[in-house]
């Protein structure tokens, strides 16, 4: 589904990526892990097309379309979706507007008639419930006054309306209680089909708990420097990232 190929990008002229090999398959969940600094959001930015960001050199095949020569919203309609650290708010945009908009959007780029107001108001409650966000929220401006957990789960409920190829949670546990993190990761794991896939980015264990990932990667100064399965992280959480320095002679 994904394959990225020797990447490097920068921002402001500095090199944050230094060749980033990576392949995600169809049903797969891939974990990437690093200390601050790393490079693993600026990895997710270069996915969905930051123009902040600018790629000098390799290549990211996406189904088998270069990505990079797709803007931001072609990514998305193709089935890209990123689940902000930071979600912003969009006062005076309703979410419901806001939803509808987005979907007939990508049912538009598929050759599909839009979704009637009936069905796309049935389809929001389905999927509200997945993530148990409260019909209050659902009915307010985008973001506007939620919790930071609040927040995140309307996220997953954003990506449960879009149904993407594959999803990219950064740091989607940054900031939630147990309860909130239990309900968000339950809400990834609802969506999972063996159609879509997804890279979690995240810094700690607790999360992969929840969302089990096929392969885990340290991300460390630009570079992957180590890949392995799920015990990767559990030694990571044990260990920390001073024995990734250590073994990187620093």
């Amino acid at each position: 589904m994904l394959e990225i190929k020797n990447l490097h990008a920068s921002v402001n002229g500095k090199e944050i990526l230094k060749g980033i090999n990576l392949s995600v398959r169809a049903e797969e969940v891939h974990a990437i892990m690093g200390p601050n600094g790393s490079g693993k959001s600026t990895l997710s930015s270069v996915l969905v097309g930051n123009p902040a960001f600018e790629v000098t050199e390799g290549e990211i095949l996406f189904e088998g379309k270069n990505l990079l020569e797709l803007s931001p919203e072609d990514r998305s309609r193709e089935g890209l979706f990123l689940s902000f650290q930071y979600p912003v708010e969009i006062p005076g945009v309703s979410m419901v507007n806001f939803m509808r908009a987005a979907l007939n959007e990508h049912r538009k780029y598929k050759g599909l008639p839009a979704v009637s107001a009936t069905d796309f108001l049935k389809l929001m409650r389905e999927k509200r419930a997945i993530v148990e966000l409260d019909n209050k929220l659902a009915s307010r401006s985008v973001n506007e006054g939620f919790s930071g957990g609040e927040k995140k789960r309307n996220e997953i409920f954003q990506m449960a309306m879009l149904e993407p190829k594959l999803a990219i949670l950064d740091e989607t546990d940054s900031g939630l209680d147990i309860d909130a993190l239990r309900i968000v990761a339950n809400g990834v794991n609802q969506l999972r089909t063996p159609e879509n896939a997804a890279i979690v980015i995240t810094h700690y264990q607790r999360l992969l708990d929840y969302i089990k990932p096929n392969v885990v990667y340290v991300l460390y100064k630009g570079r992957i420097v180590k890949t392995a399965g799920p015990e990767l992280a559990l030694e990571l959480e044990e260990k920390g990232y001073d024995w990734i320095r250590e073994e990187m002679g620093e």
